[in-house]
Formats: structure tokens, sequence, C-alpha cells
């Protein structure tokens, strides 16, 4: 393999990889639980953005619940994320023509 080759594609990757985290930082996905009732909004880094829960969750018994839905809703926001950016990075890696198998610590 050319080392000048190789070495131009890993500068490609490198601004590829700076680009990427910019749009990851731009992902937005919402998650919710209990039927809608708890809703949160999570950015591309993992930070919880938004939360809305319907005010008839608002009842001293159901906090224990409201609690649970929140962390639900939550974690199904994060894995969109998580989905989203596997796959901006899997077509930033099709694109460099690496040899199929490779992967890379990320």
């Amino acid at each position: 393999m050319d080392f000048l080759k190789m070495m131009k594609q890993a500068k490609q990757m490198q601004e590829q990889m700076g680009s990427l985290q910019e749009e990851i930082a731009e992902i937005e996905a919402e998650g919710s639980a209990g039927g809608g009732m708890v809703s949160v909004k999570v950015g591309g880094k993992g930070e919880l953005r938004a939360v809305k829960i319907d005010p008839s969750m608002f009842k001293e018994e159901d906090v224990e619940i409201l609690e649970d839905l929140i962390i639900a809703a939550h974690n199904e926001a994060k894995a969109k994320v998580e989905q989203a950016m596997q796959e901006k990075t899997q077509e930033m890696m099709s694109g460099l023509g690496l040899p199929a198998g490779m992967k890379l610590p990320f």
C-alpha cells in the first residue's frame, strides 16, 4: 500500500471525524415511557435537554412510578442517539475505502 495514499486517507479521516463530531452534537432524540405520559429529549452527547410530564402524573403516590418512567424515557432517547451516531460513523467509514472488516477504536 502506498504510504502517501495512507497519509492522505488518515488526514481525510481526521477531517471527517471533526465534521462527524459536530454533526453528533446536533443530534437530538426523543424517548417516551408510560404511553407518552413522560418524554425526554437527549442531545448527541447524551445530555438531557428537556423533560415533559403529563400533569396527571403529579400525585404523591405516583412519584416512584414517575421516576422510573423518566429513567425509561431517557434510556430510550439515549439509545436512539447512539443508533444515529453509529449510522453516521458507518456512512463516513464506507467512503474511505478501508479494507473490509477493519475496525477503528471508536
